[in-house]
């Protein structure tokens, strides 16, 4: 049974939403997981101990928070390589936060990502509940 941890930046509270449902179908698939806001991973030590991982932020303006940057930085010096990944975020035109994540996730520490990043306007809207759920059924499966 893995370990996922999901950190996630959020402003308006959607983001913590969308991490909520992903970590729901984790552990409808067996596997924890522990939802953590960005601002409570102080060094990269923070980030040990997981068989898996998930971050996420909403986009704004085009980019994604400011404090998610600061966390992608520290997981450059994680030992990441090869685990399972995912990101994800809420955005109301564009989206790119959770697509800059997860290619920093893939391309820079070497991880082992699901499919895509999975983009929800909010959590409530066309289906998000489910998509959010399947995501994480989907990283679950990773970890098998």
């Amino acid at each position: 049974m893995g370990n996922f941890l999901i950190v996630y930046a959020t402003r308006s509270g959607e983001t913590k939403k969308i991490g909520e449902l992903i970590a729901e179908g984790i552990r409808i698939n067996g596997h924890s997981a522990e939802i953590k806001k960005v601002n409570e991973i102080k060094n990269e030590k923070d980030l040990d101990g997981y068989d898996g991982y998930v971050f996420g932020s909403p986009t704004y303006h085009g980019e994604m928070i400011s404090s998610m940057k600061q966390l992608l930085f520290l997981g450059e010096r994680a030992a990441l390589k090869g685990l399972p990944g995912g990101a994800f975020g809420a955005f109301g035109w564009s989206g790119e936060a959770p697509e800059r994540i997860f290619g920093t996730m893939k391309n820079i520490y070497g991880m082992k990502m699901t499919g895509n990043p999975l983009m929800l306007k909010a959590s409530w809207m066309g289906g998000g509940r489910d998509m959010a759920q399947d995501y994480g059924k989907e990283l679950a499966k990773l970890a098998d």
